[in-house]
C-alpha cells in the first residue's frame, strides 16, 4: 500500500529497496537499482532471491562447466598427438581442476560454505540483459537499474572460470614439466597456452550470449555431439564395429559422445514426464549405429570407382 502512494517506478527492472519493516508495514527507498541477490517483484519492490535453481538451471550450469573441460581435453589430445603417453594423466588433471573449481565456486556462493545456492527464477530472455532496459523518464537522464536479475546464474560462471584458470596455472605446468618428456620443449606447454586463449573467449561468450546460451544449450549440445562424432569417426577411418574395437581410445570417445548426446536429450525434455522422456534415451546410440551401417556405402573411393564404371 505504501508503494502505491509514491511516484511510479519506471523501467522494467527498476525497484524500491525495503529500508525498514515495522510489523506488516514496510518503508521503501527511492526507485533505482536493486542490490545484488535481489530482483523486483510484481509491485516493483526489490525482494531477496530465496529460491533454488531448478533442474534446467543446474543443467545449464553443468553445460557451462563442461565447456572448459572439453576444450582442455581437445587441446591436450591435439598437441600430445602420439608422441607422449602423458595425455591420459593430463586429461585426469584437467578433470580434477574443473571439478575442484566447481566445488569451490559453490562453496563461496551464497549461502557460503554450502553446496546449495539460492537464486532468482529466470522468467524471460530480457532478465539476462537488464543493462538494455535502463529507463530515461525525461529522455535526457538515464536511471541505471542494471542488476543481476537471474542471480547467480550469470556471475557464477565467471567465478568458476576464474577458479579453473587459477588451478590450471598452479597445477598443470608442474605436471607437464615432469611427465611430458615425450614432447619437445616448445610443444609440452601448448595445451596450457591454448587455455589462456579460450578462457577469455568463453568469458566474452558468457558476458554477451549468456541468455541465448541458457535457452539454446540443449540443442547446441545435441548438434555438437553429432557433428564431432561424425568428424572423429571419419578422421579415424572407422567404418565398422571391428574398427571401433581395435583401439580402446575409440570406445572412450564414442561413450563420451553418447554421454553428451544423452545430456542434450535430458536438457531438452527436462524429464518432466519420465514415462515419456526416458525412452528417448534409447536414441542415444542411433547416430553412431547409422554411421557404421552406412559408412561403407559413402566411402569416396567406392563412389568414384562406381561412377567411373558407370561411364
Amino acid at each position: 500500500a505504501a508503494a502505491d502512494i509514491q511516484p511510479a517506478c519506471l523501467g522494467l527492472y527498476c525497484g524500491r529497496t525495503v529500508l525498514a519493516v515495522n510489523g506488516s508495514v514496510e518503508t521503501y527507498g527511492d526507485c533505482g537499482v536493486c542490490p545484488r541477490g535481489q530482483r523486483t517483484d510484481d509491485h516493483k519492490i526489490c525482494r531477496e532471491c530465496m529460491g533454488s535453481p531448478d533442474c534446467y538451471d543446474w543443467l545449464y550450469l553443468g553445460f557451462m562447466a563442461m565447456l572448459p573441460l572439453v576444450l582442455h581435453w581437445f587441446f591436450i589430445e591435439w598437441y600430445s598427438r602420439k608422441k607422449s603417453s602423458s595425455a591420459l594423466l593430463q586429461h585426469v588433471t584437467a578433470l580434477f581442476e574443473c571439478s575442484i573449481a566447481a566445488i569451490v565456486t559453490l562453496l563461496v556462493s551464497d549461502p557460503v560454505g554450502s553446496l546449495h545456492i539460492r537464486s532468482c527464477k529466470v522468467k524471460k530472455l530480457s532478465d539476462w540483459y537488464t543493462m538494455l532496459y535502463n529507463p530515461s523518464p525525461d529522455y535526457i537522464t538515464t536511471v541505471h537499474c542494471t542488476h543481476e536479475a537471474v542471480y547467480p546464474l550469470y556471475t557464477i560462471v565467471f567465478i568458476y572460470y576464474a577458479f579453473c584458470l587459477v588451478l590450471m596455472m598452479l597445477l598443470r605446468p608442474l605436471l607437464v614439466k615432469k611427465i611430458a618428456c615425450g614432447l619437445g620443449k616448445s610443444d609440452r606447454f601448448k595445451s596450457i597456452y591454448a587455455a589462456l586463449y579460450f578462457f577469455p573467449v568463453l568469458t566474452v561468450l558468457q558476458a554477451v550470449g549468456g541468455g541465448l546460451l541458457y535457452y539454446a544449450f540443449p540443442y547446441i549440445t545435441l548438434v555438437l555431439s553429432l557433428v564431432t562424432l561424425a568428424v572423429y569417426m571419419s578422421a579415424s577411418e572407422v567404418e565398422s564395429f571391428k574398427d571401433l574395437l581395435v583401439r580402446k581410445k575409440r570406445l572412450v570417445v564414442l561413450f563420451s559422445h553418447w554421454l553428451l548426446h544423452a545430456y542434450g536429450i535430458i536438457s531438452i525434455s527436462k524429464l518432466d514426464k519420465l514415462e515419456q522422456d526416458l525412452p528417448l534415451l534409447a536414441l542415444v546410440p542411433a547416430p553412431a549405429l547409422f554411421y557404421l551401417l552406412t559408412a561403407k556405402y559413402t566411402e569416396p573411393s567406392r563412389i568414384l570407382s562406381e561412377g567411373g564404371n558407370g561411364h
